[in-house]
């Protein structure tokens, strides 16, 4: 980096976004994921740069950024081009809760807000044992999360254990440390065997047709389908690891597990 703290950051996901803001530290943002929609108000503040695995680089260059932040392997690509023209980068690669509390805290670190973040992370650990420690008044219903439908894919590590926080139990608990979605592609007769007791779908930025899940073949013997419980969660608020996943997600799950408590 050019400076320390980073004054103009680029943040190629939303979570990040969700995060400077969070820590009071948005004026460093100059430019997002076409993706970001948290808080609202980013939408109308700054510029949009990137898809998921695409972005605009000479847009990112323009804007001359000290640190572009990026996630994971999927975004290789965008992060190889950035470096070659010089720009600092760092991937974070979270795919769990302890993963993304300690992204909270590596971020706060780099823009100098440290004891902020460290506060934010306290506070969303805290918030997470409250609601893992509410009484529920059933046994744990069995839950299949389906992050896409063609193929089938089941949720990754940090849903699984938010399913598990909200009260639930994971139908496909095998997967959940699987972090390429190529890896979590189950088999509909698998999903049928395990007979979940409540569907939650976020097909990834898709619109979910509950229809189309309630027509699988032999899916109408599955308790979730025969009760009626498929709920789709958005994908904006489950599908990235960040604040939103620990606070709007979690409050989601909850009310799809216990909708009369």
């Amino acid at each position: 980096m050019r400076d320390f703290p980073p004054r103009r950051i680029v943040c190629l996901t939303e979570e990040t976004v969700e995060t400077l803001y969070l820590l009071g530290e948005q004026d460093r943002i100059v430019g997002v994921s076409g993706y970001a929609v948290r808080p609202p108000q980013v939408r109308r503040e700054k510029p949009r740069v990137s898809a998921f695995i695409s972005a605009d680089i000479p847009k990112i260059l323009a804007l001359d950024p000290d640190l572009v932040l990026a996630f994971s392997d999927l975004q290789a690509d965008i992060v190889a081009d950035l470096v070659r023209a010089g720009v600092a980068v760092h991937v974070f690669n979270q795919r769990d809760v302890a993963g993304i509390l300690v992204m909270i805290r590596t971020l706060g670190a780099m823009v100098g807000a440290a004891e902020r973040a460290g506060q934010l992370a306290q506070s969303l650990a805290g918030r997470l044992d409250a609601i893992a420690a509410t009484p529920r008044p059933a046994s744990r219903p069995k839950v299949y999360f389906e992050e896409w439908d063609d193929p089938l894919i089941s949720g990754i590590g940090w849903v699984s254990e938010l399913i598990e926080i909200a009260g639930g139990e994971d139908a496909l608990p095998h997967l959940r440390g699987h972090k390429a979605a190529k890896d979590r592609i189950v088999a509909p007769e698998a999903v049928l065997e395990a007979m979940p007791d409540v569907i939650l779908a976020s097909w990834c930025g898709k619109k979910v047709v509950p229809d189309r899940i309630r027509k699988r073949d032999g899916w109408s013997e599955i308790p979730a389908v025969r009760n009626d419980r498929i709920v789709e969660i958005k994908s904006s608020i489950i599908l990235q690891p960040g604040p939103a996943a620990l606070t709007d997600g979690l409050d989601a799950i909850v009310r799809a597990l216990w909708p009369e408590s």
